[in-house]
């Protein structure tokens, strides 16, 4: 027989990691979304800007809220949630335009938006 102190992990959990980075990757994203309301309208949905890296003082959700409100011809407000922190809305189906300025303005990549809706 072969004498060796090796230890048999009793409790093992291979997705511990995935969940880990799964939930960490989904936070990196910012998510436009349309939501319908009642006939033809429809809101447009931004969740997960992230402000902290970027210029503080030149930016923030009231600011972005004001130009987007401007260039797309539309309204909107900034809502506070619970879970989602801040999330701007926008009247209309906007989901395009929205991503073109975020990424026009440099407030984020292309990469780091997901688009979703029908």
């Amino acid at each position: 027989m072969v004498d060796s102190n090796v230890e048999i992990p009793t409790r093992f959990d291979p997705f511990a990691e995935a969940e880990e980075f799964s939930t960490r990757r989904a936070k990196e994203y910012v998510h436009i979304r349309i939501q319908q309301r009642n006939g033809k309208k429809s809101l447009t949905t931004i969740q997960g800007l992230r402000l902290e890296g970027l210029r503080k003082e030149y930016l923030s959700f009231e600011k972005i809220l004001k130009n987007l409100k401007k260039d797309l011809c539309c309204n909107g407000n900034v809502v506070q949630d619970k879970e989602l922190g801040k999330v701007i809305q926008l009247q209309g189906d906007q989901r395009k335009n929205v991503s073109q300025f975020l990424v026009n303005a440099g407030i984020v990549k292309k990469d780091q938006i997901k688009i979703h809706g029908f």
